[in-house]
Formats: structure tokens, sequence, C-alpha cells
């Protein structure tokens, strides 16, 4: 079993900066991607960003120039840098974890006011 503690969640101005982070722990022995989702109410839930264990990073285009993912490896933890933060970016931010199988994170709200 994989679990995820998710923090950085909360409020900020339109053209603000949040940081999430997402720590994985319990039996980790080779984790492939790790990755952001967000849901907003009303929509599904949708990619924000992801990176391989190779450093490959894939994001979503509503994002991309604004946010950026990073891991640090040693550590089981993966980041998402939210820059220049928009209303619609409002949302429950989910870290996805995955090593054979997918493991989510309990969600950490983002709310970015106008």
């Amino acid at each position: 079993q994989v679990q995820q503690v998710e923090s950085g969640g909360g409020l900020a101005q339109a053209g603000g900066s949040l940081r999430l982070s997402c720590a994985a722990s319990g039996r980790i022995f080779g984790i492939d991607v790790m990755g952001w989702y967000r849901r907003s109410p009303g929509k599904q839930r949708e990619l924000v960003a992801a990176i391989t264990s190779g450093s490959i990073t894939n994001y979503a285009d509503s994002v991309k120039g604004r946010f950026t993912i990073f891991r640090d490896y040693a550590k089981n933890t993966v980041y998402l840098q939210m820059n220049s933060l928009k209303p619609e970016d409002s949302a429950v931010y989910y870290c996805k974890v995955h090593q054979v199988s997918d493991y989510w994170g309990q969600g950490t709200q983002v709310t970015v006011s106008s």
C-alpha cells in the first residue's frame, strides 16, 4: 500500500501563486508516475500535470506556462508550483501515484478569488 499526504492548498488571489506538495510513503519500491488532477464542481476530474520516473512531464493545455510540476525522487514527493492563478483554477486538487496500481490522495482545496 502507498499513502500520500497532500499539503499547500488554500486561498489565493488571481495572479497569485500556490505550491502543492504530495509526499508518498508506505510500501514503495518503484514509483512510475506522480501527478496532479483536479475536480471543479459540476466537472469531471481532469489531469493537471504529471511527471514520470524519467522526469518526462505532461501538462494540461490550460496550465501550460503557468504551472510547473517537479519531483524529489529521494523523498518520494511531488510538487506543483502554480503561478498566475486564475479563478477557473479553483478546484480540489488530488495527487495520484502510480506504482503498479493507482493511489489517490485525499485532495486539497484551492480557491482563487478574482
